[in-house]
C-alpha cells in the first residue's frame, strides 16, 4: 500500500470521526438478521487455518462472509490459501485494513444500527487488552522494560481498524475514550448489556462504575447494565500466567463470551460446573465459585423492564490439561505449545525444563449465532465426554430452535485464549 494511500486513509478515518453524532443507535443481539460475517486473517498462525476454513464453509450458505487483512499481498496470499480449499473466493468480499489482526471482534466494529435503516460503529479505544498495564505489573513498573516491548505504532493501527469498516460500510462512528474488546460485548437488543468488572477495570485502570457506565450506555444504545465478577479461570489475564498450582494458560481476564450469553431476550447461558465435577482438579474448583458468584448476581439482577431473567446453566467442556515444557528458547513458539520462560511475570514462572500443565480456553460459551445457523466448539476430540456434548447440543437446540446446530473444533484458538466467536464479528440487516 503506498504512502499516499496510508495518507488519505488517515485523513478519511480522521473525518469520520468528525461526523455529528446520531443518538438513536444501539446494538442489536445477536440472534437477529446479518447481513455480514467478517473474519480476520494472519498467515502467520497456520495452526488457525483449518478452523477458519470450517467456519467459512459452514457460514458460506447462510450469510455473506467479509474478510478484512492487513495489505494487498496478505490478501493474496489469503485468497490462494482459501481456494486451495475449495472455496470460492468469488463469493467472498475483501477488505484491506492496515493493522488488522485476526481477532476481529476485538479489536474491529462493534456494529449498531438506528431506526432510519442506518449503520453504525460503537468505536472503542484499544490498548492491546490492557497490555501496557500488563507489562507494568510483569516488570513491577520497570518503564525500560514496558518501552522496550510495547509497540504504540502497532496498537494505533490496530485500534484504526474499527473505524476502517465504519468507513467501509458508510457507518456512522462513535467514538469513546473508553477501552474494550467486542468479546466483552452482550447485549440482548432491548436495552441491556452484560460486562465483567475484571476485563473492564483492566483496560480502564482507575476509572469507577459511575464513570464508565454512560459511555457504554451513550454508544452501545443500552440503559441497563449487569456488572459479572470475574470469567473463567482458564481464560487469565494475557500470557502467560500461572493459574494456580502447576496449572498455566493466556487469554484476555475474563471475556463475557467465554462465560455468559443472552440465548433471548430474557435468557441467559451461563457456563458451569456440577458439584461433581468440582474437586476434579484445581480449575474446576475455581471456576464452580466464580460462576456461582455469577449467578447469585444474575438471580438477583433484573432486565431493562425490571423482569428477572431464566438462567441456563451450560456445562463447561471436561478440563484439557496438557503437559509442556517451560523453556528459555522455543524457535516455533507460533505453533508449540511449550512456553518461553520470559513470558511470565517473574513471580509466576516456572525454571527452564520444569514441567507444566497448560491449558487452554475451552468453552462451549464461545458460540457464533447468525442467519439459521448457530456455530458451537466441539471438545470431544479431545477427550471431553460425548454425553455432556449431547447435553449441551440439546440446550443450543432449545434456545435457538430453527437454526442448525454445527460443531466446530476450535481447540487450536482456545490455546491462544480465543475460539469462535471471538474470530468473527457479525454485521446488522439495517432497519428497513
Amino acid at each position: 500500500m503506498n504512502i499516499l494511500f496510508r495518507f488519505l486513509l488517515i485523513v478519511v478515518v480522521a473525518a469520520s470521526c468528525a461526523k455529528p453524532e446520531k443518538t438513536d443507535f444501539y446494538m442489536p443481539a445477536e440472534w437477529e438478521p446479518h447481513d455480514a460475517v467478517w473474519l480476520g486473517w494472519e498467515d502467520e498462525y497456520e495452526s488457525y487455518h483449518p478452523v477458519v476454513f470450517n467456519v467459512i464453509h459452514a457460514l458460506m450458505p447462510h450469510v455473506q462472509v467479509k474478510i478484512a487483512v492487513d495489505s494487498d499481498s496478505l490478501m493474496r496470499v489469503a485468497k490462494h490459501i482459501l481456494s486451495e480449499h475449495s472455496i470460492d473466493t468469488t463469493r467472498l468480499q475483501f477488505y484491506v485494513m492496515p493493522g488488522e489482526r485476526y481477532w476481529i471482534r476485538d479489536h474491529g466494529a462493534a456494529f449498531l444500527v438506528n431506526s432510519k435503516g442506518e449503520l453504525g460503529v460503537a468505536d472503542f479505544a484499544w490498548n492491546g487488552y490492557g497490555y501496557p498495564q500488563w507489562l507494568q505489573e510483569k516488570f513491577d513498573n520497570n518503564v525500560d522494560s514496558v518501552n522496550k516491548y510495547f509497540k504504540p505504532v502497532r496498537t494505533k493501527m490496530t485500534g484504526q481498524v474499527d473505524s476502517l469498516m465504519a468507513i467501509a460500510e458508510n457507518a456512522t462512528a462513535l467514538k469513546t475514550w473508553v477501552a474494550h474488546e467486542g468479546g466483552a460485548i452482550e447485549v440482548n437488543g432491548k436495552g441491556t448489556l452484560i460486562l465483567c468488572e475484571a476485563t473492564v477495570f483492566k483496560r480502564n485502570p482507575g476509572k469507577s462504575k459511575e464513570e464508565l457506565e454512560p459511555e457504554f450506555k451513550r454508544v452501545l444504545g443500552v440503559n441497563n447494565i449487569i456488572w459479572m465478577k470475574q470469567g473463567l479461570a482458564d481464560d487469565p489475564w494475557h500470557f502467560m500466567r500461572r493459574i494456580a498450582d502447576n496449572y498455566v494458560g493466556g487469554g484476555t481476564g475474563g471475556h463475557t463470551d467465554e462465560f455468559v450469553r443472552f440465548a433471548n431476550a430474557n435468557t441467559i447461558l451461563l457456563a458451569w460446573v456440577d458439584e461433581e465435577e468440582k474437586a476434579l482438579n484445581t480449575i474446576n474448583k475455581m471456576n464452580h465459585e466464580r460462576m456461582s458468584e455469577n449467578l447469585e448476581i444474575l438471580e438477583a439482577a433484573r432486565d431493562q423492564d425490571g423482569k428477572s431473567f431464566n438462567i441456563v446453566k451450560v456445562p463447561l467442556p471436561d478440563l484439557v490439561a496438557k503437559k509442556v515444557v517451560a523453556r528459555e528458547t522455543v524457535d516455533d513458539w507460533k505453533t508449540s505449545l511449550d512456553m518461553r520462560v520470559r513470558s511470565f511475570k517473574a513471580s509466576e514462572a516456572p525454571h527452564a525444563g520444569d514441567t507444566v500443565l497448560r491449558v487452554p480456553a475451552s468453552s462451549y460459551m464461545n458460540y457464533l449465532v447468525t442467519n439459521g445457523l448457530v456455530l458451537v466448539p466441539t471438545y470431544t476430540n479431545t477427550g471431553s465426554s460425548p454425553e455432556k456434548e449431547e447435553r449441551v447440543r440439546k440446550i443450543f437446540a432449545t434456545h435457538f430452535p430453527g437454526r442448525e446446530i454445527v460443531f466446530i473444533d476450535a481447540m487450536a484458538l482456545n490455546w491462544s485464549g480465543g475460539g469462535i466467536h471471538c474470530s468473527t464479528q457479525q454485521q446488522p440487516q439495517r432497519k428497513k
